[in-house]
């Protein structure tokens, strides 16, 4: 959902790609949607950022985060997975931690709810307005990351839910 506002907050253009996964572009930006499950998005993400010159440091990452309460979000500039398999798969294929990251916040699990299924499955009816708020507030703050940097980004929109947003 952040993918696809900050897609069109940014007005990008859709591209071709072989071996799959959605690419759009905006300027300098890129958006990738990797093909297939987060839990193995280091290698295409890793390919990419190759194929583009690009450095760690130019990827900002958007990964789902069920330790943190829906509608909530937290920008860091590395760090290790948390758990996430797909921040772990990106640790992996790319050598490092230190990249940007931006956490979008789906917990709580409801107690003895399957995870998996949790993580994957749809927000529920009464979740549906904090997650569209939430991904609109994440596109925001990635556009601030891309203009401003991460400093900046971080101390604008890593607040409490109820204060989130650009100043």
């Amino acid at each position: 959902m952040a993918l696809e506002r900050l897609a069109e907050l940014c007005d990008a253009v859709p591209q071709p790609r072989g071996g799959g996964g959605a690419l759009a572009r905006s300027g300098r930006l890129w958006l990738l949607k990797p093909p297939g499950y987060m839990n193995r998005c280091g290698p295409p993400v890793a390919r990419l950022l190759e194929a583009l010159g690009a450095g760690r440091g130019d990827l900002l990452v958007l990964v789902d985060d069920v330790n943190l309460r829906l509608g909530s979000i937290r920008l860091r500039r590395g760090g290790s997975s948390g758990g996430h398999n797909g921040l772990q798969s990106l640790i992996e294929a790319l050598g490092t931690e230190a990249f940007p990251r931006l956490r979008m916040g789906i917990g709580p699990c409801p107690p003895g709810e399957d995870m998996r299924r949790f993580v994957l499955g749809p927000f529920e009816p009464d979740q549906r307005e904090a997650a569209e708020q939430m991904a609109d507030r994440a596109a925001r703050a990635a556009l601030c990351w891309g203009r401003d940097g991460i400093e900046v980004a971080m101390d604008r929109f890593n607040r409490k839910v109820e204060n989130q947003g650009e100043s």
